[in-house]
């Protein structure tokens, strides 16, 4: 199995853990408990580890199991989707190396009240790839984008981070502003990418970002370009960004982090998007 980057992507099964726990809606099954089983899959490279034959080089699964009997513990949930939710993003923040997780949640004593085996929940969790186009022509503009990048390292959810240099730009659009400073960072991060649009709001608010003039000036401007190879729609969010391609603004620092990193919709790499927009111009 390979993971977006290319590389292989190995994994460590676990079946069949046993947790005593106080899970449920019911007031008996808080205070009574019962039995789950958790059934996991841990996704990550065993080369190093293959090659090495180091403990430290791989994922402890005795650790993970342990970490993971003592997270299901700690608090209590109504819901074993809430649960399950949880535990995957508490070991996917516990194990660095870890890249992705598939979970089996199950409640075999569930209360039903019909004859049954099992009821179980299964999700996956992963850290993804983004890439944010970042500018500001407004205030101090250098202080502002160092300070919001700032905020968005700071969220336990994104790791990772890489920054391009800033450049000067000429506006894009039909409204009359000074000139803007532009880069781009890329990190993983375990937001999917309604929720990463969320936090990158926050922190443009937080620079007092105000939308009032289309294509106008601002404080702070955070602007998802990538993530992973997906393409999405939704009613405030489009990925890749709309009109990418013609924006040597976004271009230009994206090219300084991932040159070769592929429009999943032009098929076309970031290098080769810029080349073409600089012959245009020329």
């Amino acid at each position: 199995m390979f993971n977006a980057g290319g590389t292989r992507m190995d994994y460590i099964k676990i079946t069949g853990l046993k947790i005593f726990a106080h899970h449920g809606v019911l007031p008996e099954e808080k205070k009574n408990g019962q039995d789950f089983y958790i059934n996991a899959r841990l996704f990550y490279s065993m080369k190093q580890p293959g090659k090495t034959d180091d403990l430290n080089d791989a994922i402890n699964y005795a650790q993970v199991c342990a970490f993971m009997t003592e997270t299901f513990n700690a608090q209590s949930f109504d819901l074993i989707e809430a649960a399950a939710e949880h535990l995957c993003h508490a070991v996917l923040l516990e194990f660095s190396a870890l890249e992705k997780i598939e979970l089996e949640l199950c409640k075999p004593h569930a209360p039903i009240g019909l004859p049954f085996t099992d009821v179980s929940v299964n999700m996956t969790r992963q850290w993804h790839k983004a890439f944010v186009a970042v500018g500001s022509n407004m205030g101090d503009s250098s202080e502002l984008i160092t300070n919001g990048l700032k905020e968005l390292e700071s969220c336990p959810d994104i790791r990772g981070g890489k920054k391009s240099s800033l450049i000067v730009t000429k506006p894009y659009g039909p409204v009359e502003q000074p000139d803007f400073l532009n880069g781009c960072v890329s990190f993983e991060t375990l937001l999917d990418p309604e929720e990463l649009l969320v936090l990158l709001h926050k922190i443009e608010a937080h620079a007092n970002r105000e939308r009032k003039i289309h294509w106008g000036p601002r404080t702070l401007d955070l602007d998802i370009i990538f993530y992973d190879k997906l393409v999405y729609e939704s009613d405030d969010l489009i990925i890749p960004h709309v009109d990418m391609q013609n924006r040597t603004f976004v271009l230009q620092p994206l090219a300084e982090l991932a040159p070769n990193e592929r429009h999943p919709v032009l098929g076309l790499t970031v290098s080769q998007m810029l080349q073409a927009l600089e012959e245009n111009a020329q």
